[in-house]
């Protein structure tokens, strides 16, 4: 089985855009700001052997705010830019009450299925209350990107920081202990 490392995109890939204090999606491939220290990351993870899967929240599109097509163009974007192995979507909203949308654990059961992942060895990082609850609910090990957004924060993230590249510091030095 393989080791993952699950990763919202929103402000742990791109830079989120933050309205009225919570974080939203670029609508456009223009709007998108991949984050210092991302490819390094990555690369990082890589080397330790994990696989780098997105897990991505995108209900603007069943909002109507965004389409399907650009969505894909800017997770094509990504995967092209940073060397992802793969990235899987959620565009409904909470009132769809699909099993795919975070903080149900959908989306990252998904993923693990295709890669044969084992959650016991692998992360969730995040920076919504959200992609923590998911992780715990899939049995990864959490790391929460805290940006002070005015959203209710996560209860028990295994560890807490305000860099992916901190993120993966963290794990790296689990990896070697």
């Amino acid at each position: 089985m393989k080791k993952a490392v699950f990763l919202d995109r929103d402000g742990v890939i791109n830079k989120a855009i933050v309205k009225n204090g919570l974080p939203t999606s670029p609508s456009l491939l223009s709007e998108l700001k991949i984050l210092p220290g991302v490819k390094e990351s990555i690369l990082k993870l890589k080397k330790l052997n994990f696989v780098c899967i997105i897990v991505t929240n995108q209900p603007d599109v069943s909002r109507g705010k965004t389409t399907k097509n650009t969505v894909i163009k800017i997770n094509n974007f990504l995967k092209k830019k940073i060397k992802l192995d793969d990235i899987f979507v959620c565009y409904h909203d909470d009132k769809d009450n699909c099993n795919c949308r975070k903080p149900k654990p959908g989306l990252l059961l998904q993923a693990g299925k295709k890669w044969n992942v084992d959650f016991k060895k692998s992360f969730m990082i995040g920076d919504r209350w959200r992609d923590i609850q998911s992780g715990e609910k899939a049995g990864c090990k959490t790391i929460y990107l805290d940006y002070n957004y005015r959203d209710k924060k996560p209860k028990n993230p295994d560890f807490v920081t305000d860099t992916l590249l901190n993120a993966v510091l963290f794990i790296e030095k689990l990896q070697i202990n």
